[in-house]
C-alpha cells in the first residue's frame, strides 16, 4: 500500500505524489538548483543551492552567501538547515545539493563543515542527493567529532 505524500516549500504546496524512493529525490533536486539562483557569490562565482527535506515532507531551501571576509560566509547546505531549526524542525531524510560557477551545474559535494553540521541532526542513513548520485552521509562523513 503506497501513501500520497504533500510536501512543503517555504510554506507553499510544490508536490503530490507517492512515497518517495531512495531514487525518487528528482523534485529535491529542482528545488535545490532554483535555490542557487538566489546564492550571492560576487566573489567565487560558484553559486550553491540546497533542498532539505524533512521527516514530516517539508522543504528548506538554502543558498550560499559569501562575505568579503571569506570565513563569514554561510553554505547553502548549513543555511536550509538552519531556516529548518529556526522554524522548529530537526528531523530530516534528504538533502539536494546543486552547484556550479557561471551557472554550470556540477558535482557539488557538502564541505566538511556542512558534514559535520549534518551529523548533529541525522543519522548515518541520511541521504544526500547530487547531480548524479545518491549517497548515504557516511560514505562522505565517515568518522565525525562527538562530544561523548
Amino acid at each position: 500500500m503506497q501513501k500520497s505524500i504533500l510536501f512543503l516549500v517555504n510554506n507553499n504546496i510544490k508536490y503530490v505524489g507517492e512515497v518517495i524512493l531512495m531514487n525518487d529525490y528528482k523534485f529535491l533536486y529542482n528545488e535545490a538548483l532554483n535555490a542557487r539562483n538566489n546564492s550571492y557569490a560576487p566573489y567565487s562565482d560558484f553559486k550553491v543551492g540546497a533542498a532539505l527535506l524533512t521527516l514530516d515532507g517539508s522543504v528548506f531551501t538554502g543558498c550560499n552567501v559569501e562575505n568579503a571576509s571569506y570565513s563569514l560566509g554561510c553554505c547553502a547546505e548549513r543555511t536550509a538547515f538552519f531556516k529548518a531549526v529556526s522554524e522548529g524542525k530537526n528531523q530530516f531524510s534528504a538533502i539536494a545539493v546543486a552547484g556550479g560557477k557561471n551557472n554550470a551545474g556540477v558535482v557539488c559535494y557538502p564541505c566538511g563543515a556542512c558534514l559535520q553540521v549534518m551529523t548533529e541532526f541525522c543519522d548515518k542513513d541520511f541521504k544526500i542527493v547530487l547531480s548524479d548520485r545518491v549517497l548515504n552521509l557516511s560514505e562522505l562523513l565517515p568518522y565525525t567529532f562527538e562530544i561523548d
